[in-house]
């Protein structure tokens, strides 16, 4: 889609800390994390939202999680995650692109809901510690 932010980033248009890519899926930093290593996965194929995509697509996101969330978690020494996904307006959704976001959690933390927004050079570090496991 011509203006869809995510279909930018899958272009390549826009910039993104890009963790993971596949045939069917990428994966990237949230820039308004919730939690260190917030990532969001989304489909290459564009649909609004999960009821509007491909089951196929649907099935790729999980795949990716279930490969990609263990080895951010050890990367930043999270000990577990949240899975979340915002289907329409009234639900928080921002991006009119399907996409689930990845949570770590860490040992005391408030799991909390609330955005931040780290510099891009925080960003790139927490990149690069993702990065170092996805290789491996």
């Amino acid at each position: 889609m011509d203006n869809c932010l995510f279909c930018k980033i899958i272009s390549g248009e826009i910039p993104a800390h890009k963790i993971y890519e596949d045939d069917e899926t990428l994966a990237f930093l949230d820039i308004g994390p919730v939690s260190e290593g917030h990532t969001l996965i989304i489909p290459k194929e564009h649909a609004t939202d999960l009821t509007a995509g491909s089951e196929e697509s649907a099935l790729a996101i999980m795949q990716t999680i279930k490969e990609i969330a263990p080895k951010i978690t050890e990367a930043l020494g999270a000990t577990g995650y949240n899975l979340g996904m915002n289907n329409g307006r009234d639900a928080g959704q921002d991006v009119f692109h399907t996409h689930m976001h990845l949570m770590p959690r860490y040992e005391n933390d408030e799991r909390k809901f609330v955005k931040s927004f780290p510099d891009n050079q925080f960003l790139a570090q927490i990149k690069s510690k993702i990065a170092q496991k996805l290789t491996n």
